[in-house]
């Protein structure tokens, strides 16, 4: 009995020692030699899940791009002479305060506010176009910030795209929202997403991923939201 215990103790020390041995001095003098070179342990290959790391630099893309626009958009409001309100918002298309909007958002003869950073702020209005519903108006404010405008020729479809808007909450204070789709189908001056909201995103500027504007939100009457194209924008405005 106590020679097999000897036995057995030989035989493990003899296995641990020749285990140091291989891990130590054996395999490490083989693994420099080229023919076995790359099965070196330091060389092994580091797997990525590429599509994780590509939607974590799409959302830190899109984070980026609504905080470098969120203060080009201004809130609208409008109250007519019958007590109807339209909200809405508009954008800023210059650095002294030209801005753009939807001229049903601010109807002639109605009671119309903005505001822009938090608060109401002087306007007047320069010109409107019923016939392409836009209305020009000028806040008096200064230096501005502003957005470069999208090359509508170089949109593709399936480009991810969101709005940036200001509504208004129950105790009547603006706040910012935003909302996110991609580019459905294009369609001359009409730019179809696959967003979906309510009618208080209207005149809501859309942008591509970069923070470039592509145009002003229209609201279907299921909520499907369309942009003006930039280019019909810019024609009203004289850019």
């Amino acid at each position: 009995m106590g020679k097999n215990i000897l036995k057995v103790a030989a035989l493990f020390i003899i296995g641990m020692v020749g285990g140091i041995f291989a891990d130590q001095i054996f395999w490490p003098y083989f693994v420099e030699r080229p023919l076995f070179f790359g099965y070196r342990l330091d060389n092994q290959p580091i797997y990525i899940n590429e599509q994780k790391e590509v939607i974590i630099q799409e959302n830190v893309a899109l984070q980026d791009a609504v905080e470098k626009v969120k203060k080009i958009v201004v809130g609208v409001r409008s109250t007519t002479g019958t007590g109807v309100i339209f909200e809405g918002s508009a954008l800023i298309v210059s650095a002294d305060g030209l801005l753009v909007t939807f001229s049903n958002l601010a109807p002639q003869g109605s009671k119309i506010e903005l505001f822009w950073d938090g608060q109401s702020r002087s306007f007047q209005v320069l010109k409107r176009d019923q016939k392409e519903n836009l209305v020009l108006i000028k806040m008096e404010e200064s230096d501005l910030p502003t957005a470069g405008f999208a090359d509508l020729e170089r949109l593709r479809l399936g480009s991810r795209i969101f709005l940036a808007g200001v509504v208004f909450n129950a105790k009547k204070l603006p706040i910012s929202v935003v909302n996110e789709g991609v580019i459905r189908s294009i369609d001359g001056d009409s730019v179809q997403t696959t967003i979906t909201d309510g009618k208080i995103v209207a005149g809501s500027p859309v942008f591509d991923i970069e923070g470039k504007v592509l145009g002003l939100s229209v609201v279907g009457k299921n909520g499907e939201i369309s942009a003006l194209s930039i280019s019909k924008i810019k024609s009203f405005i004289g850019l």
